[in-house]
């Protein structure tokens, strides 16, 4: 009879989690970037934003903006300074140039490596794709938002765009954070990803 009611409380309890969870997030996605930013560890928010904080705001998931894009590298690239919201300059050289349809559009985003990272053990296959679009300035935030990447084996990629966040800035001005080259831009609504952050 014991071993049934543990089972009973186990099954109550884990229900209740996985409710408490599923408000947090539409995706895997988005509970993993709450949680970070709930934790105070790790949360680039600021105190007053933190103690209020209940999840970021998101477009609903849609498979629509997963693409499938063809990559040109271009090894030959020079490398520059990519300027930040403060006098900070990233170091960055175009690795590729993504080429993919969105919505019935064709569209080329420059896809960008740091020499920083390329230093690093962990991040040096990291990519780093800033984009701007129709929704900034409104829906989303208006410096435009960031996508992670991982360098391919071939010569295609996946770009989600239901992962697109936002610069750290966007949260917390102490933060530089790289501004968006106006030649990574999508002219639609790119209605995935986070939106626009409302501070207190």
């Amino acid at each position: 009879m014991k071993i049934l009611k543990y089972i009973i409380l186990f099954a109550f309890f884990t229900t209740c989690s996985q409710r408490k969870s599923a408000v947090t997030g539409e995706t895997a996605y988005q509970i993993q970037q709450n949680n970070i930013f709930k934790d105070a560890s790790t949360s680039p928010l600021k105190a007053k934003d933190l103690k209020v904080f209940k999840g970021l705001d998101f477009f609903p998931f849609d498979s629509t903006y997963i693409v499938s894009a063809k990559i040109k590298r271009t090894p030959d690239a020079e490398w520059f300074n990519m300027k930040t919201t403060t006098s900070r300059l990233s170091r960055e050289r175009i690795y590729a140039i993504a080429t993919f349809e969105l919505k019935g559009q064709q569209f080329s985003l420059n896809i960008y490596q740091g020499e920083e990272n390329m230093n690093s053990e962990d991040y040096n296959d990291y990519l780093f794709l800033p984009f701007i679009d129709n929704t900034n300035g409104g829906q989303s935030y208006a410096g435009g938002r960031y996508l992670d990447l991982r360098i391919p084996e071939n010569d295609s990629i996946e770009i989600d765009f239901n992962k697109a966040y936002n610069p750290l800035c966007a949260y917390n001005e102490k933060f530089s954070c790289p501004i968006v080259p106006r030649i990574n831009y999508v002219d639609l609504k790119v209605e995935a990803g986070v939106k626009t952050f409302k501070k207190h």
